[in-house]
């Protein structure tokens, strides 16, 4: 099991290549939520999330043999990009597997580091199986994402931090994918204030540990399926299980909406971007998965800021349909001069503003004297569009919620 001492040595280790990112409270978040809520801002660390800091770490207890080898691993993005640029500052070759539908942005960053990139496999698993066959043709060292003690207490110096900046910190909030990272920063915040939560969270749609915790043994999925593509694993890691079974208090789960809706939030009120993995955190203080008491000190870590701006731009519009501010509707209107002014003027009525109408007089299921009308509106909440959808249907028009 790892320990503290791991970690205030891999501190040492780690310190010229990462940074100590920021802690800042949240006057909005600890309005919404009525508890003392610190963010901590691991999305401003070099290669945009944490995963510098576990490479660094591993890298750094290298023997001479296996520097001049070189080293391979899998990835889905965040991780090979901590490996690329911790091997490249440290002198050591680096080849990294990830998905072949790897975020562009983050398949660019990793070889602007300088590491060779090896697209192959649906998923990280997939990845990670050609990563092997590698180790093994070129004699490489694999350097495992997160099931690997030397990576876990790279990753705990973030609870190091969490200490230093916000001693009086209650609970901990930390996204779990492997479990490389919750497994470190439990092992710390444990190790030097046992007295305080620790709170893992996983998107739904690849939650893994809570049925592991549940079942005494590690829970495999047949798949994952989440736009927080950063923790989208299929099980926890078999040396981070026990970690996570020892020093994790609660995991709980949160739904893509609502991690669409933590990125909007850190968008427009903390002007931060994230990607879903580092919004989960959040997410689950936000929609109160777990309990909470009134002024309790929470730290949600952000754990990585690299989200692909198509993904990004799709989270958004998510997000403001979630929020009620973005609506997009179909209905049907006789095909004659004044009938799109009729309806134009419910939406003047309920100050609706429109992105965009869309006429189709040739879909199928549409009489020959009428015309199909798409329109994209901008909303004010739930409550505008639900009265606005109402007065159009007491007026008599047809309306199919499209978005």
């Amino acid at each position: 099991m790892l320990e503290l001492d791991d970690i205030l040595e891999a501190r040492e280790r780690v310190r010229e290549t990462s940074r100590h990112t920021p802690l800042e409270y949240s006057h909005t978040y600890s309005s919404m939520t009525g508890a003392d809520v610190h963010l901590k801002l691991e999305n401003f660390q070099r290669t945009g999330a944490f995963k510098i800091r576990g490479a660094t770490n591993r890298i750094a207890t290298l023997s001479e043999d296996q520097r001049e080898a070189g080293v391979v691993t899998a990835s889905a993005g965040n991780h090979a990009q901590g490996v690329a640029l911790a091997a490249t500052r440290q002198g050591v070759d680096a080849k990294i597997v990830m998905p072949e539908h790897a975020p562009i942005s983050k398949v660019k960053a990793t070889r602007n580091y300088g590491a060779e990139v090896v697209l192959e496999g649906s998923d990280y698993n997939e990845a990670a199986e050609r990563a092997h066959e590698i180790e093994r043709e070129e004699g490489r060292t694999y350097l495992h994402a997160f099931d690997d003690e030397d990576v876990m207490a790279g990753q705990g110096t973030i609870g190091l931090e969490i200490l230093d900046d916000c001693p009086e910190v209650e609970t901990v909030v930390v996204p779990i994918g492997g479990g490389g990272l919750i497994s470190g920063i439990a092992t710390a915040i444990k190790g030097k204030k046992p007295d305080a939560r620790v709170i893992g969270v996983q998107a739904e749609g690849a939650s893994s540990a809570a049925p592991s915790l549940e079942k005494g043994e590690r829970v495999t999925l047949e798949g994952v399926d989440t736009i927080a593509d950063g923790i989208a694993t299929r099980s926890v890691g078999e040396r981070t299980f026990p970690h996570i079974q020892e020093r994790v208090d609660e995991v709980v789960t949160v739904s893509d909406p609502e991690i669409a809706m933590a990125i909007v939030h850190l968008l427009e009120r903390s002007k931060t971007v994230v990607e879903g993995a580092g919004a989960v955190a959040l997410a689950a203080v936000l929609f109160e998965k777990f309990d909470y008491d009134e002024g309790e000190t929470i730290v949600p870590a952000l754990c990585g800021g690299n989200i692909d701006l198509n993904t990004l731009t799709n989270v958004i519009v998510r997000g403001l349909v979630e929020t009620g501010r973005y609506l997009k509707i179909r209905t049907v209107l006789s095909d004659q001069p004044g009938a799109l002014e009729d309806l134009l003027e419910i939406f003047t009525a309920h100050q609706a503003n429109i992105y965009a109408i869309h006429h189709d007089r040739t879909s199928r299921g549409v009489e020959l004297n009428d015309t199909e009308v798409e329109i994209e509106l901008e909303m004010r909440g739930p409550d505008h569009v639900e009265e606005f959808l109402a007065d159009l249907r007491e007026e008599g028009y047809d309306v199919d919620v499209l978005v």
